[in-house]
C-alpha cells in the first residue's frame, strides 16, 4: 500500500469502510438496541427469564456500535493527515500516514470478521461430526479424508481439535467421528461448513479405475454455556460403556471406559472414548448431547418457519453444499456462494478460509 499514492490509499481504504458499514447494517442494529431497550423498560422485566438473554444481547449492540464509532473516527484522522499531506509535502507525517493506512486496513479486516460472526453463539467452542454417507467403501473414505482436512484446519488457526468418538470400518475408512473444537469463533467459522460435501474421483476400490461419486456429511453444534435452557432427564438416558474400538493412537486413547448415551425421546447417541476416565467421558458426552439437543432444536424451529417441516435430506445429490472434483479435472466449487478453486490438495489440507468467509458474506446478504 506505501507505494501507491496517497489519494489512491484514501480512496481504497473508504472502499473498504463502506464495505464495513454494509456488512455492519448500522441501521438494523439501532432498530433492534431500540427494541431491546423498550424491553428492559417494561416493568418486571429483571424477573423474566430471558432478562439475562436479552441484556447480552443489548451490550453485544453497543459494542458493535463503538467499533463502527472508533473505524469512523480512525478513518475521519486518515483523511485530515492526507489533506495536511496535500498542501504541504513531509517526509516524517508521509511514514505516518502509511504506517496508519496499514494499521487501518488491517483493522476494518478484522472488525469485518468480527461483523460476520455475530450470532449468538459464533464466539463458542465447536463440536463437529463428520458421517459417511452414500457410496459405500469410498464415502468411508471420504469421510476419514474430511476429518483430517478438518483436524488440518484446526491445525492452520491454531486451535485445538480432540477427538471424542471415532466410528471406523474394518476394511476401509471411518463411519462417523465427532471432534470438539476449541478456539475464538470455532463454532461461527465451522457452522459454514454444515451439510453434504460430494466427491468425485477415480475410486481406490475399484480394480477397473472408474470413476466414483461419495458423499459425506457435517453436523456443527456450539459448545453451550451452563445457563443454556437445555433440560435433560435423567430418566431419558440410556447409558452403556465400551473398550474403544477407534483408530487407537492415531486419533483417540484405547481404554475401557468409553461411553455411549441415548436420549431415548430424540434416539441422539453420542459417545466419548477418549477420555482416560469413565467419569470424564461421560461429562464430555453429556456436553456433545445438550449440544447435539441444541441443535436440533434450531434445525427444527428452523423447518417450522420454512414449512419444511418432516422433510428430510438424504445424504446424497439433494442436499450438498460443495463438490471436490478430483477426476477429470481438479476443482472445489462451494453450490452456495458459487466460490472455486483449482488447488484441491491445499483444501483437502486444511485451507478452508476462502469458502468458510466466502459463506460468511453470502449468508450476510440473504
Amino acid at each position: 500500500m506505501a507505494q501507491l499514492p496517497i489519494s489512491t490509499v484514501l480512496e481504497e481504504l473508504r472502499g473498504l469502510a463502506r464495505a464495513l458499514r454494509t456488512v455492519f447494517d448500522l441501521s438494523s442494529k439501532e432498530r433492534r438496541e431500540s427494541e431491546l431497550l423498550d424491553k428492559t423498560a417494561q416493568p418486571g422485566f429483571w424477573e423474566q427469564d430471558e432478562a439475562q438473554h436479552i441484556s447480552r444481547e443489548l451490550a453485544h449492540l453497543q459494542e458493535l456500535k463503538e467499533e463502527w464509532r472508533r473505524v469512523s473516527e480512525n478513518l475521519a484522522n486518515l483523511e485530515a493527515l492526507a489533506e495536511l499531506l496535500a498542501e504541504e509535502s513531509d517526509l516524517e507525517l508521509t511514514s505516518e500516514f502509511y504506517e496508519a493506512a496499514a494499521a487501518f486496513e488491517k483493522e476494518i479486516e478484522e472488525r469485518q470478521t468480527r461483523l460476520l460472526l455475530d450470532g449468538e453463539f459464533d464466539e463458542n467452542n465447536a463440536i463437529l461430526s463428520v458421517h459417511a454417507g452414500a457410496g459405500g467403501l469410498d464415502s468411508q473414505d471420504w469421510a476419514e479424508m474430511m476429518l483430517r482436512m478438518y483436524l488440518r484446519w484446526s491445525e492452520r488457526r491454531r486451535f485445538q481439535a480432540q477427538v471424542l468418538d471415532i466410528q471406523d470400518d474394518g476394511e476401509a475408512g471411518i463411519k462417523s467421528a465427532t471432534v470438539m473444537v476449541k478456539g475464538p469463533y470455532a463454532f461461527g467459522y465451522l457452522r459454514a461448513e454444515v451439510g453434504v460435501h460430494r466427491l468425485v474421483r477415480i475410486s481406490p476400490f475399484d480394480a477397473a479405475k472408474r470413476r466414483h461419486t461419495s458423499f459425506g456429511s457435517v453436523q456443527v453444534a456450539p459448545e453451550l454455556p451452563d445457563d443454556a435452557a437445555i433440560v435433560i432427564r435423567p430418566e431419558d438416558l440410556k447409558l452403556d460403556t465400551f473398550r474403544a474400538s477407534g483408530a487407537g493412537g492415531q486419533y483417540v486413547n484405547m481404554t475401557d471406559s468409553a461411553i455411549r448415551i441415548t436420549h431415548i425421546p430424540t434416539g441422539i447417541i453420542v459417545a466419548c472414548q477418549d477420555q482416560r476416565s469413565q467419569h470424564a467421558n461421560r461429562q464430555v458426552a453429556m456436553t456433545v448431547l445438550r449440544a447435539k439437543l441444541f441443535e436440533r432444536q434450531q434445525r427444527e424451529r428452523q423447518e417450522q418457519l420454512e414449512s419444511l417441516q418432516g422433510e428430510k435430506k438424504e445424504i446424497g445429490w439433494s442436499s450438498q453444499i460443495r463438490s471436490y472434483v478430483l477426476h477429470p479435472y481438479l476443482m472445489i466449487k462451494d453450490h452456495r456462494t458459487g466460490y472455486e478453486v483449482g488447488n484441491v490438495q491445499a483444501v483437502l489440507d486444511g485451507d478452508l478460509d476462502p469458502f468458510i468467509f466466502a459463506y460468511l458474506r453470502w449468508s450476510k446478504s440473504l
